[in-house]
């Protein structure tokens, strides 16, 4: 059973963590604007095989980066719950009369929320460098997207600080499954442009469809339709929502 409140309670305890952390905040878009500047400044004379003339490698750029950024925000929310175990306050909530299924959803909106609040961010940020910003009907529909970006990777986060107690640990698994995900996606360069056998991986990745359906929106450029994407990362998300709510009820049994 859904209850709003236990969902409200944890959101709402990520908002406040997340405004007074402000080394998070810089640190979390710090890796982002140093990979922008340089790569957007430094490849933005290159032309790149399957794009087509108009668009120039800052326009092409700034959506990956932007997923990058929902990448990385949202599969290290896990290091919270952690946090949460080694100080007890886990236990705490896991005692309450609040389901499992509202104590996962709590925590990913709220890990939602700061990863969209850091894209966006990024994304006006990008607008020093040359980046043309969109109607703002395009910007809400990418906000969606996002929406949904975070959703995928919160999960994976989730499911791992489930099943594992280590927070060293965790770094490292995380770093060694998001940093393939990222390169794949197509968020640095054209997907067409990998060999047939690693382009396979790459529509095995969820942040591929997501990165395309925000250029699709952003930029107007895209290599699947922007539905097609949008429904691929919608059924990535159920499937992903439902394995991190039964990953999270396993791992924490009182």
């Amino acid at each position: 059973m859904i209850q709003m409140t236990a969902i409200y309670v944890l959101w709402l305890r990520e908002m406040i963590k997340f405004v007074r952390a402000k080394s998070r905040i810089i640190g979390a878009i710090a890796m982002p604007v140093f990979m922008l500047v340089f790569l957007g400044l430094g490849f933005r004379r290159v032309e790149f095989p399957g794009l087509p003339p108009e668009i120039g490698y800052i326009q092409f750029l700034v959506p990956g980066i932007v997923g990058m950024t929902l990448l990385f925000t949202g599969a290290f929310t896990g290091i919270s719950v952690l946090m949460d175990r080694q100080f007890g306050f886990l236990k705490e909530i896991m005692v309450t009369p609040a389901s499992r299924i509202s104590i996962v959803l709590g925590r990913i909106a709220g890990g939602a929320t700061t990863s969209i609040i850091q894209a966006l961010v990024m994304l006006f940020l990008s607008v020093f460098l040359g980046f043309v910003l969109p109607s703002p009907l395009m910007i809400a529909g990418s906000v969606i997207i996002m929406l949904f970006i975070s959703i995928n990777f919160i999960c994976i986060g989730l499911i791992l600080s489930s099943v594992m107690k280590d927070m060293h640990g965790f770094n490292t698994i995380t770093n060694f499954i998001i940093y393939p995900i990222f390169l794949l996606s197509g968020a640095l360069f054209p997907v067409q442009n990998l060999p047939v056998a690693i382009r396979i991986f790459s529509y095995l990745d969820p942040l591929t469809y997501g990165v395309d359906a925000l250029r699709g929106l952003l930029i107007g450029y895209s290599v699947l339709n922007v539905y097609s994407d949008f429904t691929i990362i919608l059924v990535t998300s159920v499937i992903l929502v439902s394995a991190s709510g039964y990953s999270f009820n396993k791992g924490e049994k009182i």
